[in-house]
């Protein structure tokens, strides 16, 4: 079972003064079993976004003492930044991560809300996935009126705060709680000082898009005729067709454009159920699941989008990112790079490394630490700061320690030794991911120069299974070694009683199949690996014909290597109808190995031999 595990993204009305950052830090702090993963401190915005990680419970009481300590720490009435906010502790979103669900994190923050708004007398507001009502589920729209017009917010019965005092609380403000799936926060860095630009193509990014014109003079989207709904005359803000009623402009925004326009109202705060004539028209942006606004930030001397993807699964960072580089482009302005703010998960940057190796033409299935390369050039992550990616990155795979991890020599160092592992499983899991490596080797060598559109796709399917494949039996590597060790712990635990001796006797049979299930698959991969290189040797470029037969030989001594593991452990094992399914098994992936590893032997065999024919 997986752990548990919630992320937690406060966000403090602090960004200037490291004292009061590091006071709320150190609360956190306090919670065994939280990790604190970031910190990102911002001057300009005076704003300092945290992201801790850990079991639900204690991020639930760090969470509480963080904001304890922030309105300890933070008067609202001597604040002022770039960023909207409402209080001293702004926003708090809880975020699955593991083993939890969205469902789980509401319930963390109704309880944080709870529990805040009664020891602490600060009103809460709960948000997204935790929203008490639809019409809050919306962070802008809670936020709306920031610490300036919290006071009269309060005092409006449909705005009362979920919990806490409805009376305004001048030091600390109100905190806004919910739960959320994951956020990137991301910044696209603009080559000019003036935020009006930066904000034009903001509105033009965001989901809730801007006040419709028509007839603009120049490439910013404020010049031209501001549309109004009047009656008979109901035009469309994303192109110049008018319909004659809402219902027909409904329709033909939702079939044209693929949007709802009563939902793209709502966004701007107008009720399409009052009616909206004389009323301004508006422009669907470009992104769903995207909140984007324009800002001056002067440690960069340049303007910024400030955009929130709320669902990166919807709207990917290179999605936004590229399409800002062509509005940029349009009015005469460079886009110099981009930065995430906290983290992001490890799958949204592969993703971007897959999508720029794809604009390129070359296959996007190579090792993930390429894609992650790829990801950070290409989204210029390096532009105002350096990318760290072990800081930055949510998930990324860690191997410290591990066997696979080691240098070529010192690995086979480790295997001479007088140890009995690692053993011959581990080195045939190697074996396997080595022939995969060669197979994705020369189908990504050869898929620039396909011959044809199907062999191009043939050559990326043989290419994306090979990575796959080699980045499995990586990991058997290891996991081979570790089968092993949990046996002979079973072995050694104590057998002084007949309960400890069937203790013990039902430890080491469950380790022995562990033992045995480990270099099975390790067999399995290793017949899909041959079976690869057999498929990249028949349309692979023909000079690299023996890379192709050497990882289809080796794949085929991890596949030999892993039933030979299997077979020692059976002896083992008292459990006959077991054993006789598995030596069945055995056989079965022998035979089918060794008929693949001949018709590929014999074809190439056949090929070299015509390519040394004299005039060849």
């Amino acid at each position: 079972m997986s752990q548990r595990l919630v992320e937690c993204v406060p966000n403090f009305s602090e960004g200037r003064d490291r004292t009061k950052i590091d006071a709320i830090l150190d609360a956190i702090r306090t919670v065994g079993g939280v990790q604190l993963l970031d910190v990102d401190p911002g001057a300009d915005t005076n704003r300092t976004v945290v992201t801790f990680l850990g079991d639900p419970e204690a991020v639930l009481e760090a969470a509480f003492r963080a904001i304890r300590k922030a309105s300890e720490v933070i008067d609202m009435r001597n604040h002022s930044g770039a960023h909207p906010r409402m209080g001293a502790t702004d926003v708090c979103p809880f975020v699955p991560v593991s083993g939890a669900t969205l469902e789980d994190c509401a319930d963390l923050a109704r309880r944080l809300g709870a529990r805040v708004g009664a020891e602490l007398g600060i009103p809460v507001y709960l948000y997204e996935a935790a929203a008490s009502r639809p019409e809050r589920r919306n962070l802008a729209t809670v936020r709306r009126g920031e610490y300036e017009g919290l006071a009269d917010k309060l005092a409006d019965p449909a705005w009362a705060p979920d919990h806490g005092p409805a009376t305004f609380n001048p030091s600390a403000g109100a905190t806004i709680i919910g739960a959320r799936e994951f956020l990137i926060a991301y910044n696209i860095t603009l080559n000019t000082r003036d935020k009006a630009l930066a904000t034009d193509i903001a509105f033009e990014l965001r989901e809730k898009g801007r006040v419709a014109r028509r007839g603009q003079t120049t490439t910013r989207y404020d010049s031209g005729e501001v549309l109004f709904y009047r009656d008979g005359r109901f035009p469309c803000g994303n192109c110049d067709q008018d319909e004659p009623t809402f219902e027909d402009l409904a329709a033909h925004c939702q079939e044209s454009h693929g949007y709802d326009l009563t939902e793209l109202l709502t966004l701007n705060d107008l009720d399409a159920s009052k009616g909206v004539i004389g009323k301004k028209a508006y422009r669907a942006g470009l992104f769903r699941a995207c909140k984007a606004i324009g800002w001056y930030v002067d440690a960069y001397r340049r303007a910024q989008l400030s955009i929130n993807l709320t669902d990166y699964k919807v709207t990917p960072p290179q999605a936004v990112f590229d399409a800002a580089r062509a509005l940029a482009t349009a009015r005469g302005l460079v886009v110099t790079g981009s930065e995430v703010v906290g983290v992001l998960p490890h799958a949204a940057l592969l993703e971007a490394g897959r999508h720029y190796l794809r604009l390129q033409g070359k296959s996007p299935f190579v090792p993930e630490a390429d894609l992650l390369q790829t990801a950070i050039h290409s989204l210029g992550l390096n532009d105002v700061a350096p990318f760290e990616t072990a800081k930055k990155v949510l998930g990324l795979p860690v191997r410290d320690g591990a066997l696979a991890s080691l240098p070529v020599g010192a690995f086979a160092d480790e295997v001479s030794r007088d140890t009995p592992a690692p053993g011959g499983g581990s080195i045939a899991a190697l074996a396997g991911a080595l022939g995969a490596g060669l197979a994705a080797m020369v189908a990504n060598l050869t898929q620039t120069k396909a011959v044809s559109t199907e062999a191009e796709a043939e050559l990326l399917r043989i290419a994306q299974g090979a990575q796959a494949l080699k980045d499995e039996l990586l990991r058997a590597v290891d996991a081979d070694t570790e089968a092993f060790n949990a046996y002979l712990d079973a072995r050694r635990l104590p057998q002084g009683s007949p309960a400890e001796k069937a203790a013990r006797a039902a430890a080491m049979l469950a380790g022995l199949k562990v033992a045995v299930a480990v270099p099975l698959r390790t067999a399995e991969a290793c017949l899909e690996a041959l079976r690869l290189a057999g498929s990249v040797a028949s349309v692979g470029n023909p000079n690299s014909l023996t890379d192709a037969l050497v990882g289809a030989q080796i794949a085929f001594a991890g596949l030999r290597g892993g039933l030979w593991n299997v077979r020692i452990n059976l002896k083992d094992i008292a459990d006959p109808a077991y054993c006789a399914d598995m030596e069945v098994r055995c056989r079965g992936l022998l035979a089918a190995g060794e008929q693949a590893l001949a018709a590929i032997t014999a074809d190439g065999e056949a090929r070299l031999t015509a390519m040394n024919q004299p005039g060849a």
